[in-house]
This record gives structure tokens, sequence and C-alpha cells, in this order.
């Protein structure tokens, strides 16, 4: 018997192919006789049809993650981020189908949603533990600011092309001040994601450390550097002309910062159950999104 019984059902329906996927999902779900709740705003885009079963019930995000046992998100990598921060707090398993572009976290095709869920529904998947962390926004000693992210934070210049002033702090010891168009502070999940543009290394998802990445520093010194992830981090930016400096989570939420702000990111205790179908290998993924090579030919 499977252990989940009540599943949400959470989507991003901006194509027709999208919106398809997730009507699959939800009358396999349907067919399986199990309990099934629809983030509202995924149900204002889908048929009105497969919505009246007597076993689906529309319902918001929050009320979706204190009652299934599993959320399982079609989309791109976005919309799992975005489903990652808002049920975090609840400890629901995330479940991803893919109808992005990369997919490093949504893995499940669109041609293998029956297969894979099945064997999800069946207990055969792979359960990984992935840490958030946890961003505040401190000004004159004031929280003005709390947000929190699965891939990365980052502090960047706005709408305008400026080097910003800043010094960081790792456990309140002074690390550095630079001029940099920013930095990245991202996990291990983000690792391959803008954290890897600004050539930041890969690490593995089993990894408790954080890398920092200086966005194009004016010092060809300075380099990216992993820390454990239990480390308080502090960045204090500095005054600046007209840039207005702006701290970014996942690339979806974005907060103003000013002159004297202190960002204080911290790795948050809450862990995300992030499952996958079975004979899922990070090493693979790496190789068929990034475009490594595979077995040389034997001779």
């Amino acid at each position: 018997m499977s252990e989940f019984s009540t599943i949400g059902l959470i989507g991003r329906l901006d194509n027709a192919e999208a919106r398809h996927s997730v009507e699959r999902v939800l009358a396999f779900l349907q067919g399986r006789g199990l309990a099934v709740i629809v983030d509202s705003r995924t149900a204002a885009l889908i048929s009105a049809e497969p919505l009246a079963n007597p076993q689906t019930r529309i319902a918001d995000i929050q009320t979706l993650g204190a009652e299934c046992d599993l959320a399982v998100v079609v989309g791109g990598d976005g919309s799992l981020l975005s489903a990652a921060r808002s049920l975090n707090h609840a400890g629901v398993p995330l479940l991803g189908v893919n109808r992005g572009r990369l997919g490093f976290l949504t893995d499940i095709l669109p041609e293998d949603i029956e297969q894979k869920m099945q064997e999800v529904l069946d207990g055969e998947f792979v359960d990984e533990e992935r840490f958030l962390l946890d961003v505040s926004l401190v000004r004159e000693g004031r929280e003005v600011a709390r947000a929190n992210a699965l891939n990365d934070v980052v502090l960047h210049p706005g709408e305008f092309i400026r080097m910003l002033e800043f010094a960081l702090y790792v456990d309140d010891h002074f690390v550095t001040s630079q001029r940099a168009d920013g930095m990245i502070i991202s996990t291990p999940t983000g690792s391959t994601a803008y954290a890897l543009s600004g050539g930041g290394p890969i690490m593995h998802p089993e990894l408790e450390a954080m890398v920092l990445v200086p966005m194009n520093p004016h010092t060809l010194s300075s380099r990216p550097m992993v820390i454990p992830a239990s480390s308080t981090i502090k960045i204090i930016v500095g005054e600046r002309d007209t840039a207005v400096a702006h701290i970014t989570c996942d690339g979806q939420t974005h907060n103003p910062v000013a002159d004297g702000d202190e960002i204080i990111i911290t790795q948050k205790p809450q862990r995300l159950r992030l499952l996958h179908p079975r004979n899922h290998n990070f090493y693979e993924r790496c190789r068929s999104k990034l475009g490594w090579g595979g077995h040389l030919l034997e001779r």
C-alpha cells in the first residue's frame, strides 16, 4: 500500500502542453482512487470537468501543504523552487514533472508520466533531503524583510551596471571587502544554476556546504569559496552612487537594499524532501543536462 493517500497538484501553466500534462497527472491520480488537492491558481487554468471529481478539491497552497502527503509539481525547475519555498515549513515531499528546459529538479519527462508516477506511488523512488537558506535583511538594527531560497541568494546592482561595495563576514569573522557586481551565495542544489554560470563549482546535493561566488570582482585574486552549511554569513552593503542594490532569492523574490544594510544568511532547520524516480543518478543528470561526454568507445 502506498504511503501517499492525498496528493497535492501544482502547475505552471504557461502553454497548452503544460496544461495537458497537469490534466494527465490529475487523471492518473483519480484513476488510482487517490484524494487530490489542486492548487487554486492551477485549477483556474485547467478544464472544469476533471475538477468535478468527488475525490478532488481546490485549495490554496498553504492548505495543500498542510493536508497532502505528496506534492506533484508540473513545470520547470523554477516552478519547483517556488513550491519548495512555499511548502518547506509543512514538510511535504515534492515530485517534479518536467515541462521546462533544463530540468535538474523536475525529472519526470512528459512521455513517462504514468509509468514513473506509478513507480513512485508504489514506493520505488529515490528520496533526497535538500536544505534551504534563510535570509534576513536588517536595517538600523531592525529586520525589514525575510525570505528563503533553495538555489541561491544573490546580491546585485539591480537595473544599473555598476559595481557594489560590500564587506563579507562568516561566523562573525571578517573575510574581505569587495568591489564587484555582487555576490552569489549558493546551496549544493543551486550550484548547477546561476552559481555555475558565475564560475562556481558543482557540488553534490548531499554536501553540507555553501559556496560564495563573487560576480565580476574588481580584483583577480577573488575566487569562489566553499564554506560549511552551518555558517552564518553577513554582508554589509557600502555606499554607492546610483545603483540600487537588490537581494534576490532563487531569481524570484526581490528586495531593495539600502546603504549600511546587513544581509544575514543561515541554513534553514527545516529540510526539503525531494523525490525522484528510481535509478535517479546525479552524475547522469550532469552528463545529460550539461553535455558531458559519455563512456569511451572500446577499441
